[in-house]
């Protein structure tokens, strides 16, 4: 099979799964909209991914309503309108994410786009044809920003392709990641030992001398799903995954910490499908196939 006509079988496949998920989900009074809006906006990448532009705006607006000012579908409901040469939407979306994060590089992007496009077509004055911009209140700002606290985020590639967010930040010196891997050490040492709540320390003092060592967040990801931690897991899972999108471990770890907050863990390993199989990759996907199964699982970790 080819190579674009397989990726699309896959999306396809990864579509049908989410939808399977949703449909599960809604069906449970006890739900957490939050992890309903997440299914819609992943759905809506797959979409989005797949061409399917007209759906992935469909995904979004579910999402943002269950999720206000939700980035990720902001960014991804933006793409789509782009795609579709529906300029004023998306330079609307861009807007509204950069208020809700000025360093959304993404975001800013998009905004140079729309505003040469829009200029193109509608003269000087396209200021004045575009819908009303939303404003985010201080309130929904700071939420996010203690979210985000002490998270740092590097640049993905084609941002406005996959609706990632990215934040830049200065590299590391030499002295500073020399000190960031001692600390990384100190933590695996004590996670051997089985003190994974002084193994967390450890880890955060080590990210902030290097945010960008994509090990320290899934050995992090790993003491919080040990101790139950399991939305911290999901967060650091997904800092990894903007340095690395195809990094096995943080897939791995957020499924199981999805499976563990009861959301169906199946959709969010999806990604685990669409990589290139290794022989270094198949025992974990080997334990994620199983677990979906019941199965009993090994619980044997590597730490890097």
């Amino acid at each position: 099979m080819p190579p674009k006509q397989k990726s699309k079988c896959q999306y396809g496949e990864a579509t049908n799964l989410y939808s399977q998920a949703i449909k599960a989900l809604e069906k449970n009074s006890k739900r957490n909209p939050e992890d309903l809006a997440i299914l819609y906006s992943n759905r809506a990448a797959s979409y989005l991914k797949d061409g399917n532009c007209g759906e992935c705006v469909k995904d979004c607006n579910m999402s943002l309503e269950l999720s206000q000012f939700n980035v990720k579908s902001l960014l991804r409901r933006a793409a789509a309108y782009e795609a579709l040469e529906r300029y004023r939407q998306a330079y609307v979306d861009y807007k509204t994410a950069l208020q809700i994060d000025c360093n959304i590089a993404a975001a800013h992007d998009g905004t140079n786009r729309m505003t040469k496009a829009l200029t193109e077509t509608d003269g000087p004055s396209w200021r004045e044809k575009l819908p009303p911009i939303p404003t985010v209140p201080l309130s929904v700002k700071e939420k996010l920003a203690q979210m985000s606290a002490g998270n740092a985020t590097q640049p993905s590639p084609t941002p406005q392709q996959n609706g990632t967010t990215q934040t830049k930040k200065p590299a590391p010196s030499d002295k500073e990641i020399k000190k960031a891997q001692a600390l990384k050490e100190e933590g695996n040492a004590l996670v051997k030992k089985g003190e994974h709540k002084k193994a967390i320390e450890k880890y955060s003092q080590s990210l902030k001398h290097n945010p960008t060592e994509v090990t320290t967040y899934t050995n992090r990801a790993l003491c919080y799903l040990s101790v139950k931690q399991y939305r911290d897991a999901i967060r650091d899972c997904d800092e990894a995954l903007v340095i690395d999108s195809n990094n096995v471990k943080a897939l791995y770890r957020r499924a199981q910490a999805h499976k563990e907050l009861k959301v169906r863990a199946r959709v969010f390993i999806i990604a685990l499908q669409l990589l290139i199989p290794t022989q270094r990759n198949q025992t974990l996907v080997s334990k994620v196939s199983a677990g979906f199964q019941g199965k009993r699982q090994n619980k044997k970790h590597f730490l890097p």
